[in-house]
């Protein structure tokens, strides 16, 4: 339920199925006592969903078979004692995914030829997701980290290792010394292959990335490559190249929060210049239709701001949840849709956008 939500893995799971493809949403909770109901909730969403796979005439019996049992093995892999605000599960013939949110979503239940992602790519925009490169004299690694929560060690590219320097007494009593540790070609070859596998991370899913080590580790890299002056920050401090993720979690706060405010200053500045120059949007209406019509460049949301909404004509309109037509995550559809069209999206602090309606653009036109 934790795994990372890479580009590849998104536009896997956006790609067309064979019908039917399952959506199943539920809002979790952290804490108990709210916490021990979730598995009620979590059951019935499953059993109305597999009712509506039975009762479907568009399904053919081996196709509901095997949906209705991927649905079950996917609920038996939900840990509910690490929940998080929201789950989403997917199944299709041949296929079953089990994502942990930390995003409220809204309890759903969609069969279609796609499954219902907009929650998942709000949640991971949220999350603001970022790598990690802890190295130090003899190894590097990589972690992948984001909001509120310590990095976890990946496993593709590294760890990278420098091969064990023998002792050679033979060297020692022509020269007179032994290598150090950043000295010498083996140092060099490290570094250079720190900064290719590197490359590699960044090539599959691009990420602000933090470099950690200490001041000869990392002045070593920089001689290796352009790792270091790509990175958004520069940490001293050496010894965390094994971790653990709670130790590196302590040391990139303060940087990923000097970032984080700093780029919020960023955004709020650029849609003050927006308003001037009136190519301002602001508030969910205005916000959905210039999303929809491919003109954000930048989309600007607070942090816990949820809307219910139903169209009304060419408009949104609020709504209550019952209402017909009512759209619960209309917030994570505008997420989703404007990534899709090439816009930034940014989660701000909440009351910083109280003014435009809890949600603004900057419109390319």
């Amino acid at each position: 339920m934790h795994q990372p939500l890479t580009p590849a893995a998104l536009a896997e799971l956006r790609r067309p199925r064979k019908y039917p493809a399952v959506s199943v949403l539920l809002p979790t909770h952290r804490r108990e006592p709210p916490q021990f109901q979730d598995s009620v909730r979590l059951r019935n969403l499953l059993e109305e969903a597999k009712d509506a796979v039975h009762n479907d005439p568009e399904v053919s019996r081996s196709d509901r078979i095997d949906v209705i049992n991927q649905l079950d093995q996917a609920g038996s892999e939900v840990d509910l004692t690490y929940a998080e605000d929201g789950v989403a599960i997917f199944a299709a013939p041949g296929e079953h995914h089990v994502w942990s949110l930390d995003r409220p979503v809204p309890p759903r239940v969609l069969l279609a030829q796609t499954f219902l992602t907009r929650n998942l790519v709000a949640a991971h925009a949220a999350n603001q997701p970022f790598w990690a490169l802890a190295v130090s004299g003899d190894i590097a690694t990589m972690w992948s980290g984001g909001r509120g929560r310590p990095p976890e060690k990946i496993d593709s590219h590294f760890p990278v290792e420098r091969p064990r320097i023998s002792f050679d007494p033979e060297r020692q009593e022509r020269i007179g010394d032994t290598p150090g540790t950043f000295g010498g070609e083996d140092s060099r070859r490290f570094m250079r292959e720190v900064t290719e596998a590197t490359a590699a991370v960044q090539a599959a899913d691009p990420r602000p990335l933090y470099v950690i080590g200490d001041t000869e580790a990392l002045a070593a890299l920089d001689e290796a490559g352009p790792v270091v002056k790509e990175a958004v920050a520069r940490i001293h401090h050496g010894g965390l190249a094994g971790g653990p993720g709670e130790a590196l979690r302590k040391v990139l706060d303060d940087a990923a929060r000097a970032r984080d405010e700093e780029q919020v200053g960023e955004v709020l500045d650029n849609l003050v210049a927006a308003r001037g120059r009136k190519s301002f949007a602001g508030g969910v209406d205005e916000v959905w239709q210039s999303v929809n019509e491919g003109r954000a460049a930048l989309v600007a949301i607070e942090d816990d701001y949820r809307a219910i909404v139903r169209p009304e004509g060419d408009h949104l309109v609020p709504a209550t949840p019952d209402e017909r037509g009512a759209r619960e995550d209309i917030v994570d559809e505008i997420a989703e849709q404007a990534l899709d069209t090439g816009a930034r999206v940014h989660f701000v602090p909440d009351g910083s956008l109280e003014d435009s309606g809890h949600i603004a653009a900057v419109l390319r036109y």
